[in-house]
């Protein structure tokens, strides 16, 4: 009865201290500590600056037609507005993560605190989270899966869903997502699964890009397993169903919907070939505008280009073809110290549309179309020719140069009327004895150029040189020997000036960059067009002279089914090969140069690629040809509106209308012949005002017979591989009589 007693006792000692008054007493006191500390905990959590690979983006670079040609950057992100998403995409999100995201506070307190538990007691990692939460945690905090995260997350959800709009949060989640494949963002995930950028995705795909943020690894449908197939294609109809559900999608159109199998995985457009090449080459550009290194390096620019596609891909073909496959890079140190590099030019508009940079620039980063470290040579003669016609310019004696002024041609003949004593040598030291001013610009002849630009004066050349577009150096001297082109000048840079004479004399700049567009800014770019900086006559004038090249000239290996006009070079000591030339369509320089394979020096060409001199007229001629007719479609009927001085004759160039010996031609077979020496010439009676002075020694001497193989093309003047002057050998040294430039 006493046991009786004392457990009674010791029931109502239990009834007493848990009545419900004190147990709903105790509730109420800790939600009231739990409310406490979370306030406590919100007042001390701020809304950190996002995390560092939040805001990490890629720089997208496109040909002019809208593709893709490379991404740059650590992370494969291009963040856009959600006006560039369409509204049915971006509900497939809210239907697949967060039905009631227009409508909460930023959090699911339930599912979080239910997702936290799981975590700490070892169930394992789960999610639970709104989609405000989710980009809570792409932006600002880690991915960490711990109670002192959620905690945080939860936090900082609250507070980011009172100080942002709900479509700048989804906006934030959907850019900053990973979606597999290398892709975070819905851009990057739109061209990776479907080749296309966010604003074209219809929702189906955006359904399935929903979907795969679940699970990116298992639910990618080229690589799922057939169960992970079955089970992303399951989500799929979920989210849709759930848009039909909150009236975002028609019963009828939700019906008619089939699974968007997603393209096969691709490797990212990176930097290998000719890419690394033209992305240095626009960044550099955009830098010339304005645009910091630092912008660029930050990444989200979308850059569109002028490069076009096809143009861009002949251009590579006929490198390939006429230059690369006849080299053997591997087994040959001779053959592995060639270097090409090309750019080309529409010169109505200066966009940059081809460009060739080298091998590739993963095996050689020094761009070849940009570089600016070797001599253009013969190349600047027509520079020297165009500056004479637009400053009236007169020989020594007062007649006006115009194509059919005659001049004396010998080999290493003095220029008359220089403080500057200078005496070149012409290609295999053939003298010419008189020729006109088109004849020597078909056979590139040095002596006739050297006296010319002492006519035209030095220094107004490099004026006219610098308004067309050559860069101005140490190496630029108003010197006889600036007509040999022994400056220094890219591709790109000749492709400008060649291109502003196509223009009749209105500046052109290349171009590489159509447009620059951040999601913050654009970028103000000039007009490539400018003014005019020599007069159309100048211009149309020049463009006459080179015409004869290509028709009979040193040039007949870019001669094709189109009307053009150019020029060959070869420098010193046979380092650089050129052909610039255009059409009325395209402008391209071409150039082949001598390069050590540790890059440490330049090298010769002569026997680098075949036997002998790799001049001008051969190879790159040959690669513009090449590439001037696929370029063009296989050919074109256009032909060149010019406006000529008196004396410069019309129409196309004839090698017989000045009175001369005709100019080397091509055979039945179409091989260049070899060059015949011109009979001895007296003066005739020419038509004013180019008279028919001769402004060279009075006694002339018939030019001995050239040595050249049958095969070899007419002479560009590159000397033949002569040594300089030894008692001179420096070829920027006006006084050195050797084979600069020719």
């Amino acid at each position: 009865m006493g046991r009786t007693s004392t457990s009674t006792g010791g029931k109502s000692r239990i009834r007493r201290l848990f009545t419900w008054k004190k147990l709903l007493g105790t509730f109420l006191v800790t939600c009231l500590l739990v409310m406490g500390a979370f306030y406590a905990l919100y007042l001390m959590v701020p809304v950190p600056s996002a995390n560092a690979d939040a805001t990490l983006q890629s720089n997208v670079y496109k040909y002019s037609n809208g593709k893709v040609l490379a991404r740059t950057g650590k992370i494969n992100r291009e963040i856009v507005g959600l006006d560039k998403v369409p509204l049915p995409v971006q509900r497939t999100f809210v239907a697949a993560e967060n039905k009631t995201f227009y409508e909460d506070n930023g959090v699911d307190i339930m599912g979080t605190a239910r997702a936290a538990w799981n975590t700490v007691s070892g169930k394992g990692k789960q999610g639970g989270s709104t989609i405000t939460q989710q980009y809570v945690k792409n932006y600002y905090l880690s991915q960490d899966q711990t109670a002192t995260r959620k905690l945080k997350e939860m936090v900082i959800a609250i507070k980011v869903d009172r100080q942002k709009e709900k479509n700048d949060i989804l906006a934030g989640y959907i850019n900053t997502s990973y979606y597999g494949r290398s892709a975070y963002g819905i851009q990057a995930a739109a061209q990776a699964y479907y080749g296309v950028d966010a604003e074209k995705l219809n929702v189906a795909q955006g359904a399935y890009l929903a979907a795969v943020l679940q699970a990116p690894s298992q639910y990618d449908w080229h690589a799922a397993s057939e169960k992970g197939r079955k089970a992303v294609e399951y989500r799929w109809n979920y989210v849709l169903d759930n848009m039909v559900g909150e009236g975002w999608l028609d019963a009828r159109a939700r019906a008619g919907l089939k699974f968007p199998v997603p393209q096969k995985p691709k490797a990212p457009k990176g930097l290998s070939g000719q890419s690394g090449y033209i992305v240095e080459a626009a960044n550099q550009e955009l830098m010339r505008q304005g645009v910091s290194e630092e912008d660029l390096k930050a990444g989200g620019w979308t850059i569109t280009l002028n490069v076009d596609e096809k143009k861009q891909k002949a251009l590579v073909d006929a490198v390939d073809k006429e230059l690369e496959s006849q080299l053997d890079r591997k087994n040959s140190k001779r053959a592995a110290s060639v270097q090409a590099g090309a750019t080309s030019v529409d010169p109505k508009t200066g966009a940059v549309v081809a460009m060739y940079g080298g091998i590739g620039a993963t095996e050689h980063w020094t761009n070849n179309a940009t570089r600016r470290d070797y001599q253009p040579a013969s190349t600047y003669k027509p520079i020297v020719l165009a500056s004479a016609i637009d400053n009236k310019a007169e020989t020594q004696d007062g007649r006006r140069i115009g194509l059919n002024t005659i001049y004396d041609g010998t080999n290493k003949r003095p220029v008359v009327g220089s403080a500057i004593p200078f005496a070149p040598q012409n290609e295999d030291q053939v003298s010419y004895g008189p020729v006109t001013v088109q004849k020597a610009t078909n056979s590139s002849i040095n002596s006739v150029y050297a006296q010319m630009i002492v006519d035209v004066g030095a220094d107004k050349s490099k004026k006219t040189g610098l308004a067309l577009g050559v860069k101005d150096g140490v190496d630029f001297v108003p010197t006889p020997s600036q007509s040999l082109g022994v400056m220094n000048a890219s591709t790109l840079d000749m492709a400008g000036v060649y291109a502003t004479l196509a223009h009749h004399g209105v500046k052109v700049t290349p171009s590489l960059v159509k447009s620059a567009e951040h999601k913050d800014r654009t970028v103000d770019r000039p007009d490539p067009i400018g003014e005019s900086v020599i007069s159309r006559e100048a211009a149309d004038t020049t463009t006459q002279a080179m015409m004869g090249v290509v028709q009979s000239g040193s040039g007949v290996r870019a001669a094709g089914p189109y009307q053009a006009a150019g020029k060959t070079g070869t420098s010193e000591n046979n380092r650089s090969a050129w052909f610039v030339g255009y059409t009325p369509e395209l402008v391209t320089a071409v150039g082949l140069f001598g390069e050590s394979p540790d890059g440490g020096s330049q090298l010769t060409l002569t026997d680098a690629i075949n036997p002998g001199r790799a001049n001008g007229g051969k190879l790159p001629a040959q690669i513009w040809g090449a590439y001037t007719t696929k370029a063009l479609g296989g050919g074109s009927s256009a032909r060149f509106d010019l406006e000529t001085v008196a004396g410069s004759g019309g129409g196309e160039p004839s090698p017989t209308a000045t009175g001369e010996a005709p100019d080397p031609t091509t055979s039945p077979s179409g091989e260049p012949t070899e060059p015949t020496s011109p009979p001895p010439m007296t003066p005739a009676t020419p038509q004013v005002p180019t008279g028919p002075t001769i402004t060279a020694p009075p006694e002339q001497t018939a030019p001995p017979e050239t040595t050249a193989p049958t095969t070899q093309p007419p002479g560009d003047g590159t000397g033949g591989g002569n040594p300089p002057n030894p008692g001179n050998p420096d070829p920027g040294n006006p006084g050195n009589p050797g084979t600069a430039g020719q």
